[in-house]
């Protein structure tokens, strides 16, 4: 009996000193640890805000971007709240699956237009390409040196985008975009980071990468915490089931900012709805026309009930063109910068090579202090 009790004391210690090694990362190599909530900050007296996003240059920025994403940066961005604002056209994520190379020039050249015909300034914003950064990629590599396989299996999205692909050899690159996305956050040291639902779970990863460098390295990168706002999540018009999406083959699913009136109301003409002529919003019963209703909603800034009150004499085809007017006067003057923009490529050439100077002149000296905490210099 006495050999039973020395025995669940000695397991019980042994699993103390093993929580506190695993809470406290401790190792000879790298000196005294400190506990995870100080590791966590750095400078926090001095520090202040940074924001870092971005997106994917695969086609023109459509609608569901617009609402979803491009606003509120722009609404954060004219904040002055944060030091440094950072969107980056992430031509290195468009690649995880092949891509046209003339295709891939102009959409990036796409991209900067559309961010700056919707407000984004490339003076207060720091607006570049990624792969013009090469040290993206380099803190790509550490990270992934840290990060095991089975956390990157278990992300939603690996998942969707696996069973999505057709090929029997999903690309390497589709599997650990997700640590090159959380290099893309630490190397600028951003304390915010705005996502959708849909992005949480590869915020949380780059948290995660973050906590465990500094616990095994030193204290270096802020943990950039996720920023929700009240984003307007637009679905497919001919799948009210899935989001909006620039990689969905059927055109006639999306908005894009540059489209003209005429693609608009065909478009919306035909979005998917229902049989039931009046206008209701029950997004479980009638996704297609709840839809609608949001769309509407975001473009005017009325609610569902008061577009519905509002609607009371309509029939769907009548209520898809009062959504197709507030969709083109909504969009015009964004339309119209994009083409202005576009027939200037040498400004848009500029602004990326601007951003690029101003991105380098912080990642470049993250960087190093990550090669002298792994002793490569």
């Amino acid at each position: 009996m006495q050999i039973l009790c020395r025995f669940a004391t000695m397991r019980r210690t042994f699993m103390q000193i093993s929580k506190i090694n695993r809470c406290f990362c401790i190792n000879r190599n790298f000196g005294s640890a400190a506990p995870p909530n100080e590791l966590s900050k750095e400078n926090p007296s001095n520090i202040r805000p940074r924001l870092m996003s971005g997106i994917q240059p695969t086609g023109l920025p459509h609608i569901g971007n617009y609402f979803g994403a491009i606003q509120h940066w722009k609404t954060l961005q004219d904040t002055n709240n944060y030091d440094v604002v950072v969107i980056s056209v992430a031509d290195l994520h468009s690649i995880t699956l092949p891509q046209n190379p003339e295709n891939l020039r102009r959409n990036i050249l796409e991209s900067v237009a559309s961010l700056l015909a919707c407000g984004l300034d490339g003076e207060r914003t720091i607006l570049f390409r990624q792969s013009d950064v090469s040290q993206h990629t380099g803190l790509g590599w550490v990270l992934g040196c840290l990060t095991h396989m089975n956390r990157l299996e278990h992300l939603p999205q690996w998942k969707e985008k696996a069973a999505r692909n057709s090929s029997t050899e999903v690309p390497l690159g589709l599997f650990t975009y997700p640590v090159l996305q959380a290099a893309d956050i630490l190397l600028y040291k951003a304390t915010e980071v705005p996502v959708g639902d849909d992005q949480l779970k590869h915020l949380e990863l780059a948290r995660h990468l973050a906590k465990l460098f500094n616990n095994t390295y030193g204290p270096l990168f802020p943990i950039p915490r996720p920023l929700i706002g009240e984003f307007k999540r637009i679905k497919s018009l001919r799948n009210p089931a899935s989001k909006m999406s620039k990689s969905d083959k059927d055109s006639k699913g999306r908005i894009e900012l540059a489209d003209s009136p005429d693609e608009i109301r065909d478009k919306i003409r035909k979005a998917f709805s229902d049989c039931t002529s009046n206008i209701t919003y029950e997004p479980t019963a009638r996704p297609g026309v709840a839809n609608l209703i949001e769309l509407h909603s975001a473009c005017t800034g009325l609610t569902p009930d008061e577009i519905c009150e509002q609607s009371l004499h309509l029939d769907t085809l009548g209520y898809k063109n009062i959504v197709a007017d507030a969709v083109i006067e909504r969009l015009s003057p964004i339309r119209e910068k994009i083409k202005r923009l576009m027939n200037d490529p040498s400004h848009l050439n500029n602004t990326i090579k601007s951003g690029c100077q101003r991105a380098k002149e912080i990642a470049g000296p993250t960087y190093e202090v990550v090669r002298q905490k792994l002793g490569c210099i």
